[in-house]
């Protein structure tokens, strides 16, 4: 029969889900909030870890509390963990539009069209990079999780561009590691809307889930430190085209920085893009492309650049505002 527990949080019936944990909060996690603490310790994202406090599944010192509430260091964190989920699989389906644009017996290029996953997730059930890859034959490294076997870094799936994929268990290795340590070079180009100012410069804020908005990231206090680098290459009525340089690689970063200057990617509406201009200039997705990536070959150590011209949707875009200016 389920339990009935009270506290910050009200009263309410829990039932059990699945692995109980108690655990002593660590001194580096002091004031942070308990979605963020349960998220670090178990591995959880900060969305799940919410939802866990949110259904009495977690208390702190024998009391439940609300999910934004500060925690202390030293105190018991007593939770009760959902079964792992069913494991995914790789489907071997092919990817129109998938280009391949490098391929040795280390790595394979690609760029990534639209509406495309790096790797399979659950609720996700469209084409991915790894599926049309192994349509088309090729094999990558075994390593990493069965469903990201040689995915060593990820796009988003409105997002086109380049993405390099580890097909020898030693680049796997090596380019997660240049990945971790900031020794890869990514460039993007960016619809923004507005004008920014400076027209130049750096976004230094740290990223995390979104407090409210499942699926979402946002800049928050105690997110992970995230920097990103601008130039405006194009300025236009109503936008500005910029080149970006990732010095960190958090999930939707560019996004996520872009709209907390309040200058959106344009078409970009999760995160505050006007759709008025993006039905002008004929987008359903954000303006956002992943047009060069540069890194130590894992097989002899050159430094290699790959680049990918914008695609056929975002180049009319552009063209569209050049022929308004």
């Amino acid at each position: 029969m389920p339990a009935t527990v009270t506290g910050s949080s009200g009263t309410g019936k829990v039932t059990r889900i699945g692995d109980r944990r108690a655990l002593v909060v660590p001194d580096g996690l002091d004031g942070l909030r308990l979605d963020a603490v349960i998220a670090r310790m178990f591995g959880l994202s900060r969305t799940a870890a919410a939802q866990l406090v949110d259904a009495g599944h977690a208390s702190v010192d024998g009391t439940v509390r609300g999910r934004s509430d500060r925690v202390s260091g030293g105190v018991w964190l007593d939770v009760e963990l959902p079964p792992p989920p069913n494991p995914v699989r790789v489907e071997a389906d092919p990817v129109p539009g998938l280009q391949v644009i490098h391929d040795d017996d280390d790595i394979v290029v690609v760029s990534k069209p639209v509406g495309v996953a790096a790797h399979p997730a659950p609720g996700f059930t469209g084409p991915t990079v790894i599926g049309g890859l192994a349509a088309a034959g090729y094999r990558v490294a075994t390593s990493g999780a069965a469903e990201r076997q040689g995915v060593v870094h990820r796009l988003d799936v409105g997002t086109t561009g380049i993405m390099v994929v580890a097909k020898s268990e030693h680049a796997y290795t090596v380019l997660k590691r240049a990945f971790r340590d900031r020794e890869v070079e990514k460039i993007y180009r960016a619809l923004v809307q507005g004008h920014p100012d400076p027209s130049s410069g750096t976004v230094d804020a740290p990223i995390d889930r979104h407090p409210r908005k499942s699926g979402l990231f946002a800049v928050v206090a105690d997110g992970k430190p995230s920097i990103t680098h601008y130039d405006t290459e194009e300025a236009f009525r109503a936008a500005s085209l910029l080149s970006v340089r990732l010095e960190t690689g958090r999930t939707h970063q560019i996004r996520v920085h872009m709209s907390a200057l309040r200058h959106p990617c344009v078409g970009d509406l999760a995160y505050g893009a006007d759709p008025v201009l993006a039905g002008r200039l004929g987008l359903t997705r954000q303006w956002l492309h992943a047009a060069q990536l540069s890194f130590a070959h894992p097989g002899d150590g050159r430094w290699v650049t790959f680049t990918s011209p914008d695609p056929p949707d975002l180049a009319e875009a552009v063209a569209v505002l050049r022929r308004q200016s």
